[in-house]
């Protein structure tokens, strides 16, 4: 079904793969035949380094949505901004239900509309779009790049580079700086065959997602798209495939076009961002996925990650098993909390039952996608018992021509309830299943509590990745999971009708109309950033979080769902830092900030009296004054997930000074650490330290403008402890932004 290369490859033709282990000297060197990647060309276009092992990249466009856009403007009109030089598009479809903490959701909308007008912005209203389907509709195309804040920021199925970062990495476009990454590695998805009738975009991409990510095969790189497969695939259905490349923990992704692609893009209005793209006669990638789309069948990611994949008839042969395998799984994650979940008691008759449907957002809110659910659930009901479904048609346009295609109707019957554009149901703001019940969902993520679910106070449920289609036949089976292949019969989609008569009435187009006299409008909840202080030669860090899971995600850093409200209030946000993963971290780091606060003002500090005298055997030149004191969090892998900065910001505000770990999830997510001015600090051994243990490290800012290979720090204790640790690759701007404190004050300095 799906083979990975275990070299790099050549692609002759577009159609040849010619793995570099075999003979290959009458082909180009590899140096050479990279150039002939669709990845290289765009990458070289929007290039300002003239260095293309550097790369300082401008992008066309950039995208936030209303749980990020407010810190970043706010960070960037700190920074000195005074208009936006490139098409920023601040959509709303995150906060849009202005549902929890009383005003402070639509205050954040009407920030949004006042920035859009001081600056020269695009604003969309709440529930006109979500987030990528607006882009998709309105401003991707062909060899451009795209900057967006929010991770599934991806259209390559439309020709486009789009990239998934922390706020930071915008504020830096908004300054008219550069987004600065090495030349990444190009991986080329070669898709053979053509999907079976009842397989969907989903069950493609988890597929790919279930042979990529655990071994992190494409981890900080291209996804580039090609093989005749493509072609076998409609521009819609691409997409919902495209988007979920990010789960893959890649860079960006791109896609090879053609006429299916160019009458996309012409129905949209667009046809002049439409060119072909397609690899050169002779392209070197660093690695090759091979994916027979013929053989794919519906496919299931089970809790509680997109990459526990299994097709659906195999789970169903095997349920006992695999279900006790995920409540083990769950009791792990939830430790000595008292939950009472289960997955075992949904075997019913031999058959699994599921409480909860949903079909929403950028991966399944597609056009394609409802019309099928819709065609599969015509003359059936989802019955009157536990069992829910909901759609979420993905933007207005959308929306209305399956009103007109009389699809709503028919979901309405079947006992659908149809809502409007809105993320909720991806990070847990929307449709929270009740305690102990399965959800299964065409959306992106099913992380742990990304459904909403609270362990900490005895609520869990899970959620399971499905394609539309799976899940309108396990609708129309009355909540027992069910493939879709059982109901396939060779329905053709009718062709997309996209009227943008919603987005000529309610979308704010500022863009280089900056409205005189506008000023931004602030709600209560509306805070500025803290201040924060630059670097100290030495530091002292203090352990206030040490996890050993596998893979610590941005969600467990900082949650998603309700938490989201408080997203323009750092200092409120701040309070719900792993709160669902070390409830106690907070209050250990507010301590430390404390004593970082007393010592700037000069306050002398009693209780770390025994530490100083242990750090004068080490550094007996260093004044204890001059010391800055920070909290510390070790992960082994932190960042998978979500590119919100708040994953940063968060523990920054509140005292933290550094993060250590074996290695970082993702770029977006050691961005956003350096960007909020903490050392990403790296380890190669097991940490010999515990949560409430400080460590000493002296010349730091040296060590960071010199050599980051090896950093002599000194765990302090009853003994003193020598440990090394490391810093990756950092470019010169970086070190200037952790040295700095921030990027705020690295900007202020400027």
């Amino acid at each position: 079904m799906v083979k990975l290369y275990n070299s790099g490859i050549y692609l002759v033709n577009g159609t040849d793969i010619v793995p570099c282990d075999e003979n290959v000297a009458h082909l180009p060197s590899p140096e050479v035949a990279k150039k002939g990647t669709m990845a290289y060309s765009i990458l070289e276009a929007h290039n300002t380094s003239g260095d293309m092992k550097k790369l300082k990249i401008r992008f066309d466009a950039m995208t936030s949505h209303d749980i990020t856009f407010v810190g970043i403007v706010q960070t960037a009109k700190a920074s000195g901004m005074e208009k936006f030089p490139v098409p920023y598009v601040l959509t709303n479809c995150h906060n849009s239900l202005c549902a929890v903490g009383g005003t402070i959701n639509e205050d954040d909308h009407v920030f949004g509309l006042s920035a859009a007008k001081k600056y020269g912005g695009i604003y969309v209203p709440p529930h006109q779009a979500v987030i990528h389907q607006y882009m998709r509709e309105t401003m991707a195309g062909c060899g451009r790049m795209i900057l967006g804040s929010d991770s599934h920021t991806r259209y390559g199925a439309l020709g486009t580079m789009a990239i998934g970062e922390g706020g930071g990495e915008l504020v830096k476009q908004l300054l008219c700086d550069t987004y600065d990454v090495n030349y990444p590695d190009v991986v080329a998805i070669y898709l053979d065959g053509k999907p079976q009738p009842g397989v969907g975009p989903q069950d493609i991409a988890l597929a790919i997602i279930g042979a990529v990510f655990k071994n992190g095969y494409v981890k900080n790189k291209v996804m580039e798209f090609v093989g005749p497969g493509v072609s076998s695939m409609y521009t819609d259905y691409r997409n919902g495939v495209d988007v979920m490349t990010t789960e893959t923990t890649c860079l960006t992704s791109i896609w090879r076009t053609d006429d299916d692609t160019k009458a996309y893009l012409a129905s949209h209005g667009r046809l002049d961002m439409y060119k072909e793209l397609n690899p050169a006669d002779t392209a070197y990638y660093d690695g090759c996925v091979y994916v027979d789309l013929s053989s794919v069948k519906p496919m299931i990611a089970l809790p509680f990650h997109p990459s526990n994949v299994f097709e659906i008839d195999a789970l169903n042969e095997n349920l006992s098993d695999i279900l006790h395998a995920i409540e083990a799984e769950a009791q792990n994650f939830v430790g000595d909390a008292k939950v009472d979940f289960h997955m075992t008691d949904k075997i019913v008759n031999g058959k699994l039952t599921v409480q909860q449907g949903i079909i929403a957002g950028c991966a399944g809110g597609t056009y394609s996608n409802i019309m099928e659910a819709a065609h599969i659930m015509e003359n059936a009901n989802i019955g009157n018992d536990e069992y829910t479904l909901s759609v979420y048609p993905s933007s207005m346009p959308v929306y209305m021509d399956l009103v007109k295609k009389g699809a709503i109707s028919t979901l309405m019957s079947c006992g659908a309830v149809l809502k409007t554009a809105f993320c909720g149901p991806c990070f847990g703001a929307g449709d929270t299943p009740a305690n102990n019940a399965f959800s299964v969902r065409h959306t992106t993520r099913n992380f742990p509590s990304r459904e909403g679910s609270k362990p900490g106070v005895g609520q869990l449920s899970a959620v399971a990745l499905m394609d539309a289609r799976s899940i309108a036949a396990t609708s129309a089976n009355g909540g027992v999971l069910t493939s879709a292949t059982k109901y396939a019969d060779g329905y053709v989609v009718p062709d997309y009708v996209y009227d943008d008569a919603a987005y000529k009435a309610r979308v704010f187009q500022g863009y280089q109309a900056p409205v005189q006299g506008a000023d931004l409008q602030y709600g209560p909840n509306i805070k500025d950033w803290p201040e924060m202080s630059a670097l100290t030669d030495n530091i002292l860090l203090k352990v206030c979080s040490k996890i050993m899971d596998d893979v610590t995600t941005t969600d467990e850093l900082i949650p998603s769902g309700e938490t989201s409200s408080y997203r323009s209030n750092p200092l409120g946000l701040a309070e719900f830092t792993l709160s669902r993963r070390d409830p106690q971290y907070v209050g250990r780091s507010k301590v430390v900030d404390k004593l970082e606060k007393a010592r700037v003002a000069g306050d002398a500090l009693p209780e770390l009296a025994e530490l100083y005298a242990q750090i004068a055997t080490i550094s007996p030149d260093v004044a204890s004054s001059d010391i800055e004191i920070g909290s510390m969090i070790y992960c082994k892998k932190p960042g998978d997930g979500s590119a919100r900065e708040q994953a940063a910001s968060c523990q920054r505000v509140i005292g933290g000074l550094a993060n250590i770990c074996e290695e970082y999830a993702t770029k977006r997510y050691r961005s956003n650490v350096m960007n909020w001015g903490m050392i990403p600090f790296q380890m190669v051994a097991m940490p010999e330290f515990e949560v409430g243990d400080y460590i000493y490290i002296p010349n730091i800012k040296h060590a960071i403008d010199n050599d980051m290979s090896s950093i002599k720090a000194y765990v302090l204790g009853e003994t003193v402890k020598e440990i090394t640790l490391y810093i990756a690759d950092m470019t010169d701007d970086e070190k200037s932004i952790v040295k700095a404190g921030c990027l705020i004050n690295y900007n202020r300095n400027r």
